[in-house]
């Protein structure tokens, strides 16, 4: 069997004609991991803020043959209701595609004015009792109501909702998601995340290709990374990086998501018309970044779809 032909780099033939070819890439720089189903990349429409948001999206996609493993919300569990919830699990399911909710009250949207500050006080994390234990009532409404993926933004929070998933209050096929807003930025902090009961973690989107190859080296747990990310994560567009995003992060989630776009959480109907635009050109945006991938021969490597779990991973010992 022949060999595989390595991707193509942007511009390598006609700058080669110069003297100005890129160097070979570092064979050991690649991830030596991936999901249990031998991919190395799936795919994620984020910012879906509810039912007439994630028709459009699936219109979309089957339209521009975007294939779509996971959908994600950014509002929050407690800014629908069960008969909205209802709707986007069975729309999913239909698709073999993942469902995605964020847990409970955060620290941007409550009485804390230090979130309000310049610093950013303490930016996403559940604030008092009271607010852990209303993402903790957000898991299980929404669980019971179908949702297999919940959205995280603090790290107590990740280790109770862990610690539930282990006891069986909890499915125990439930995975946790934690969130691009309070990402880690470094080896050890990633390590921590996932030992907390992360199952896929964002990081942010300015991170170095040598930031991927360090975290690859002390942990296999999926990363997240916005390959175009909103305005209040930066901006960046990283289409023409996917490829080397996928050898250096693997297992990696291709977020598609937009810049130059308003925000749009908590979503309420006064926003529907931004929304809906908004969903539709992520996808769009989806469709760039494949086709950027299938030019340069760096497409191989897609989970099938309908591929969730993320494998064996490392969990600090539970308190008995």
């Amino acid at each position: 069997m022949p060999e595989p032909t390595a991707p193509r780099r942007p511009g390598d033939s006609a700058l080669g004609q110069l003297g100005f070819g890129a160097p070979a890439p570092e064979p050991a720089d690649a991830s030596p991991h991936s999901f249990p189903d031998g991919g190395t990349w799936r795919t994620e429409v984020p910012s879906v803020e509810g039912p007439e948001a994630l028709a459009v999206v699936l219109k979309e996609s089957s339209r521009l043959d975007v294939p779509i493993h996971r959908i994600s919300q950014g509002s929050g569990v407690w800014m629908l209701t069960d008969a909205e919830i209802t709707e986007m699990v069975e729309a999913c399911a239909e698709r073999d595609i993942e469902l995605c909710l964020f847990t409970g009250p955060r620290g941007t949207w409550d009485i804390g004015a230090a979130t309000r500050t310049q610093s950013g006080g303490a930016g996403l994390r559940a604030r008092g009792h009271d607010s852990v234990a209303g993402c903790v009532e957000d898991a299980v409404r929404a669980t019971e109501l179908g949702v297999k993926c919940l959205l995280v933004a603090d790290e107590g929070v990740l280790w109770l909702l862990h610690q539930l998933r282990e006891q069986g209050v909890l499915p125990a096929d439930t995975t946790f998601k934690v969130s691009a807003l309070v990402g880690p930025v470094n080896p050890a902090s990633f390590a921590v995340w996932e030992q907390l009961g992360g199952d896929s973690i964002n990081i942010p989107s300015d991170l170095t290709f040598q930031h991927l190859t360090e975290i690859r080296r002390v942990s296999r747990a999926p990363m997240d990374l916005y390959v175009e990310a909103p305005d209040d994560l930066g901006g960046y567009v990283r289409m023409y990086d996917a490829a080397e995003l996928i050898r250096r992060g693997a297992p990696l989630y291709l977020k598609f998501g937009l810049s130059k776009a308003p925000g749009i959480y908590p979503y309420g109907a006064h926003m529907r018309d931004t929304v809906l635009a908004t969903a539709r050109e992520r996808v769009r945006r989806g469709r760039l970044v494949l086709d950027l991938l299938a030019r340069h021969g760096a497409d191989g490597g897609m989970s099938p779809l309908g591929s969730r779990l993320p494998g064996q991973l490392k969990r600090f010992a539970i308190p008995t």
